[in-house]
């Protein structure tokens, strides 16, 4: 499991022209899943996203998280995370997971994220969605369970 985390002032997703999922300060996340992923990669990603500290405290550095300052979290599903273009240059999807399964693993991100007394919006899975934010830093940190140890 992939996820491209960003720290940002604000954040939405739209759908058709309607915002499905918006945020104030706090983090922009897209996630994506990969073939084989399962509990220990929805477990490691949760933590992580939950636990970064990427928020200034009261000497400029960054030491609190997210729930720490208020914030909130937004998940957008992202399986281009797994787009590989190491021959030609059309991205190859294959490592990605089968959208039933990567759905089924990001509802359990978004309520891991949940249950640790985040707020969190999401955007709308297999649906074209144009995201909107005004990142913040800029810090951007990737995460990928396959790494983690």
């Amino acid at each position: 499991m992939r996820a491209v985390v960003q720290r940002v002032a604000r954040a939405s997703v739209e759908v058709g022209g309607e915002v499905v999922g918006a945020i104030g300060p706090g983090l922009l996340v897209y996630l994506g899943a990969e073939r084989g992923d399962g509990a220990a990669d929805v477990d490691y990603c949760a933590s992580k996203i939950a636990g970064l500290r990427v928020f200034e405290g009261d000497e400029g550095k960054m030491d609190r998280g997210v729930a720490e300052v208020g914030g909130g979290v937004l998940v957008v599903s992202q399986f281009t995370l797994f787009g590989d273009v190491r021959r030609g240059r059309r991205p190859s999807f294959t490592q990605a997971a089968e959208p039933a399964e990567a759905e089924r693993l990001y509802l359990e991100v978004v309520e891991k994220l949940r249950a640790r007394g985040l707020k969190v919006a999401t955007g709308r899975f297999r649906t074209t969605m144009a995201v909107d934010a005004r990142v913040a830093g800029p810090v951007t940190i990737l995460l990928d369970s396959r790494k983690s140890f």
